[in-house]
């Protein structure tokens, strides 16, 4: 072992010790940057492709009715940007879906899943993607737009 005279065994350790923990530190807060949130917003236009309604169980809003659709998929200028697809299963009536759908993108794809209010906003999960988003999770915020039309604003890692 090296001797540096003038220098305890106890001083070289908490040296020691000290930059190491100022160099994690440093490489956490590098990596930290280098996950970065990113945001997409998109619009699911309904207005042309209406979700079907598929009526199970006792006739009219009842548990267990299934939307089925298949609609294009917007930007904020209203041009198209790709396909939102997707079903959803009545859990609540009047009140939400539990939903699972596909964002088909020309990069790739992005899978949401979770419960989907009638009316109002909705948070849902981004459970995986393909492509230019696979390892993609984050949270998506669903609105409804009343007009036809959803907003969903997208922020992921």
């Amino acid at each position: 072992m090296r001797s540096y005279p003038g220098v305890s065994y106890i001083l070289r350790f908490n040296l020691f010790t000290h930059c190491s923990r100022i160099l994690a530190t440093v490489f956490l807060l590098l990596m930290a940057g280098c996950d970065t949130q990113q945001t997409l917003v998109t619009i699911a236009d309904a207005r042309s492709h209406p979700a079907q309604l598929i009526d199970s169980g006792d006739s009219g809003d009842s548990a267990g009715d299934l939307l089925v659709f298949d609609q294009p998929l917007l930007n904020s200028d209203m041009q198209a940007i790709g396909n939102n697809s997707g079903t959803c299963i009545r859990t609540r009536p009047a009140h939400s879906f539990q939903c699972q759908w596909t964002l088909s993108l020309p990069k790739g794809s992005i899978t949401i899943a979770g419960r989907e209010f009638d009316t109002g906003t909705s948070m849902l999960s981004i459970v995986g993607g393909t492509g230019g988003y696979a390892g993609i999770s984050g949270e998506m915020q669903s609105t409804n737009n009343t007009d036809g039309t959803f907003t969903q604003i997208l922020r992921y890692r």
